[in-house]
């Protein structure tokens, strides 16, 4: 036994998510839970590096989400290319340093369609589209 105390289950209907769309200098925030199956944009992360993830801490730390939610981009054709394998790397780094499930979403045309709607924040609002597209596929 090691002390820790035992946290119970959340039923599955008051889960929350942090969501977050991935880019080398922002990523965009997004929270959500899965009662609403609606998602609410958050301040985007002007960040790179070490520093991005101090910023996501402090988000999590904020959220104390359930599980994280990342955007995966993929070409029009569904290849893969180098953001697509930044994003799944960024999501590995979530999952080992914040022990937290971290699901995959394919963000193709997230956020030409955030700028489409008139965002003032594309990344943010890129954030809330691939959060809801992932809580309108939960059972």
């Amino acid at each position: 036994m090691t002390g820790l105390p035992v946290q119970p289950a959340v039923p599955a209907h008051f889960q929350t998510f942090l969501a977050f769309d991935f880019g080398l200098k922002r990523t965009g925030v997004a929270t959500g839970n899965r009662m609403l199956r609606s998602a609410t944009p958050q301040a985007t992360i002007k960040a790179e590096g070490d520093a991005r993830f101090v910023q996501v801490a402090q988000r999590i730390k904020e959220w104390q989400p359930d599980a994280i939610v990342i955007g995966v981009p993929y070409h029009p054709d569904g290849a893969s290319h180098e953001n697509t394998e930044r994003a799944l790397k960024f999501g590995r780094q979530l999952r080992g340093r914040f022990g937290l499930q971290v699901f995959e979403v394919d963000e193709r045309y997230s956020t030409t369609e955030a700028i489409a709607g008139g965002a003032k924040d594309a990344d943010a609002a890129s954030a809330c589209i691939i959060l809801e597209q992932f809580l309108r596929n939960l059972p």
